[in-house]
């Protein structure tokens, strides 16, 4: 066995001794099977059931990953993950994290926007806010293969959801909700819900419930609230039964946090109270997520243990760690833990604050040797698929070394253009792994590439460009080669055009704005490299 495969074994066990709660990596032992699937591995559609069940509410900023794995250890059946906007899903790219063993859903920027994992996806439903069916269904189908089920945000009062159309503001356009409702319900496998609030009257909320259950939507969740209403208003349980007894689907009572919700017991007195099918929970969880255990909650102290081991096995950003503990500490924050914890500026110095730093330094040992195995398999995976015709400089592309708005890739443009040679060719790859981009540029059909992975498909290019350069003995235009012609030339060319324009003469773009264009119209989507 390779001396990485070993390695990756040994700290696979090493995770299982520090998460014992945590299932086996995917692979390592059978999956356990949806009601309707068979044997042979694949999987009947049978939908995510909606009725007796204690849901986690959506939450936003407290409704991430390890607060929906701490919900489901104590008892909880479904959990909603946090709202998360169309626009911004539709940004992201799929990304399978190896090393904590997750799928994340990834902006442009870099930032995780959605995390999940193997142990949640047959419960954990996906919430998102939109005022457009076909944005919705696209996101939709970006997420499905990960999650249990949809739902639609139709409840939120507050500005980050109402612009733009989106949570309670749909709640005036019926016509955009059976929109909405209707494309998804026809356009994947999994099922929909929706979640809403209560209407001026109980009249015209019970018609709109009607013409939502004609979508064929899976439940639909009701916030017993008006829009405009917060939580020191009383619920309105009257308003959530006759729903309930209206519709044929299960109806999911909310709102029950500050008027019932107090334990265990109480879960079941506001499903009384409602007739509902189930109910779901937000501010009782987002206090202490041990509500949904049936022996009693636990002490909050044991509950923000718990929750800070799955921030730190998941890399929770450490500001969405610290809110999550902050709501839960909530008359506490003014002792010395909490002022403690309110300073705190890393993941690390939250853990220092409950008494939690050997677990983080084991927990990160743990995973940085993990990613380095990781990295030593792929780089034998790519030693093994190295073209060895392509012509290999460890080099990387530092713009502190050129000139403003000059790059080797212009410099590498401008030289075939001279000696007659077709353009420069660029093939990128990116690696799962860590996500790093490596670029192949072809010249004159020799091939070209730095061994250094960069993390962006533009400085990797850079990189390409400039081992071609330095392998045909052509300056790459750093500054310390002395005179730029390509800063000469440009400077030609717009006293040029300067002149015409002041006779009257309108030439056409100046060669350095055409190579910029050529830079640019590369940058186009990036193939992954396979496992």
């Amino acid at each position: 066995m390779a001396a990485s495969h070993v390695a990756a074994a040994l700290l696979d066990d090493a995770v299982k001794r520090r998460f014992p709660r945590f299932p086996p990596p995917p692979g390592a032992a059978a999956e356990p099977r949806e009601e309707g699937s068979t044997t042979t591995g694949m999987t009947v559609n049978t939908p995510l059931c909606f009725r007796g069940k204690k849901i986690l509410a959506p939450m936003v900023r407290v409704g991430t990953l390890p607060m929906r794995l701490l919900a489901l250890d104590y008892g909880a059946d479904i959990v909603y993950c946090e709202e998360l906007i169309d626009i911004k899903m539709l940004q992201c790219k799929r990304v399978v994290n190896e090393v904590l063993e997750t799928v994340d859903f990834v902006a442009p920027n870099e930032r995780v926007v959605f995390r999940t994992c193997e142990r949640e996806r047959h419960c954990v439903v996906f919430q998102m806010g939109s005022a457009d069916a076909e944005r919705a269904l696209a996101v939709a189908k970006l997420v499905e293969s990960d999650v249990a089920g949809i739902d639609i945000n139709m409840g939120c009062p507050k500005e980050y959801s109402t612009k733009g159309g989106m949570g309670a503001a749909l709640l005036s356009d019926p016509d955009k909700i059976e929109s909405i409702l209707t494309t998804l319900v026809k356009g994947i496998c999994k099922p929909v819900t929706c979640k809403i609030r209560i209407l001026p009257s109980v009249e015209d909320t019970v018609n709109l419930v009607k013409r939502i259950e004609k979508t064929g939507i899976a439940a639909i969740a009701v916030h017993g609230r008006k829009k405009e209403e917060r939580p020191q208003h009383p619920v309105r349980c009257d308003v959530i039964k006759a729903i309930s007894e209206a519709v044929s689907i299960p109806v999911i009572a909310n709102g029950g946090s500050h008027d019932f919700i107090k334990e265990y017991t109480d879960i079941e007195t506001f499903q009384k109270a409602t007739a509902a099918s189930s109910v779901m929970i937000a501010r009782a969880a987002m206090w202490n997520p041990s509500i949904f255990r049936k022996e009693g909650l636990f002490s909050l102290k044991e509950v923000m243990q718990d929750y800070i081991k799955y921030a730190v096995r998941y890399d929770n950003h450490y500001t969405n760690t610290k809110y999550c503990l902050c709501q839960m500490l909530r008359e506490q924050l003014e002792t010395t833990q909490g002022k403690k914890l309110h300073a705190a500026q890393s993941t690390q110095e939250i853990c220092e604050v409950f008494e939690m730093a050997d677990f983080y330094e084991e927990t990160t040992a743990v995973f940085k040797a993990k990613k380095t195995s990781l990295e030593t398999e792929t780089q034998d995976e790519d030693d093994q698929m190295e073209d060895p015709d392509v012509i290999k400089m460890a080099v990387r592309f530092d713009k502190r070394e050129y000139p403003p708005q000059i790059t080797p890739k212009m410099y590498l443009l401008e030289w075939c253009r001279k000696e007659k040679h077709p353009q420069p060719v660029y093939e990128t790859v990116q690696r799962p792994l860590d996500r790093l981009f490596c670029s192949v540029v072809t010249v004159a059909e020799q091939k070209y590439r730095s061994t250094l992975w960069d993390k962006s498909k533009k400085l990797a290019e850079q990189a390409a460009a400039i081992v071609c350069l330095r392998t045909l003995g052509v300056p790459e235009g750093k500054l310390c080669e002395g005179e730029n012609h390509l800063i000469n030339k440009r400077k030609r060319e717009d006293q040029e055009r300067l002149n015409n324009r002041d006779h009257g003469e309108d030439l056409a773009e100046p060669s350095h704005k055409k190579a910029n264009f050529i830079e640019e119209t590369s940058d186009m989507n990036v193939p992954k490299m396979p496992l």
